[in-house]
């Protein structure tokens, strides 16, 4: 075998965003308005999902304090909307370290993005009309992180969700298949290193792709209508 020389090279970046899926997270703010904010730190296993933070973000707050967000997943063609809701924060005074960089206080996050809220199934908050995929969650922990830096100690915090109910947009099902998404038409906004991109064609066969599905699946929870009760009552 042909060896070469090694190119890589030690560096030591701000950031480490190689690309994960945008995320609107819909919560409900003190005063019970909506709040909407856009984020990519998120990753999901089964029907539980992490969303990572600064812990001092509005967003993060509000989920702690209720309990409950929707995940609403945009697409490719839901860019510009996004992007509308950069450098805006639901909280108020806007915090020191978002001045800095340019925030400023937006108590109408739906309205400056121009998207449509739609009532919600088992959770508070809104749904996004306009993003393909909606996520209904509740809180299931809470994890600081950086625990052991004194310098970022305090300052992230991850949290973690249980996602209770799914709406998808029929033009992303497939075919045959009442609860299956097909990856070829759905083309999930990708943030890396803080810019948008999609999705483009399968690059090659998976062997995963060989398992079927539902072997993935677990038993429903039963648990979101009798929180739902409490919630509203």
């Amino acid at each position: 075998m042909t060896s070469r020389s090694d190119t890589h090279v030690a560096i030591d970046p701000a950031i480490l965003y190689f690309g994960t899926p945008v995320v609107l997270v819909s919560s409900t703010n003190p005063d019970g308005s909506p709040n909407l904010a856009p984020m990519s730190s998120a990753w999901w296993l089964g029907r539980s999902c992490m969303l990572g933070f600064g812990a001092r973000s509005q967003t993060p707050q509000n989920i702690q304090r209720t309990g409950q967000c929707v995940l609403n997943l945009p697409s490719i063609h839901e860019a510009s909307a996004v992007d509308r809701l950069a450098k805006t924060t639901g909280s108020d005074p806007v915090p020191p370290h978002k001045i800095a960089m340019g925030y400023r206080h937006e108590p109408d996050k739906f309205g400056i993005a121009e998207l449509t809220a739609l009532p919600s199934d088992c959770v508070a908050p809104p749904r996004v009309r306009e993003c393909p995929v909606h996520l209904e969650a509740e809180l299931e922990a809470v994890h600081p992180l950086a625990v052991r830096d004194p310098a970022r100690r305090g300052g992230l915090v991850a949290l973690e969700l249980r996602i209770v109910r799914v709406h998808v947009d029929e033009a992303i099902r497939m075919n045959g298949h009442t609860d299956r998404i097909d990856p070829d038409r759905w083309r999930p906004l990708i943030m890396s290193f803080q810019q948008f991109y999609g999705l483009g064609a399968r690059v090659h066969p998976s062997r995963l792709g060989e398992i079927p599905e539902s072997a993935y699946r677990r038993p429903a929870p039963s648990a979101p209508a009798r929180r739902l009760s409490t919630a509203r009552s």
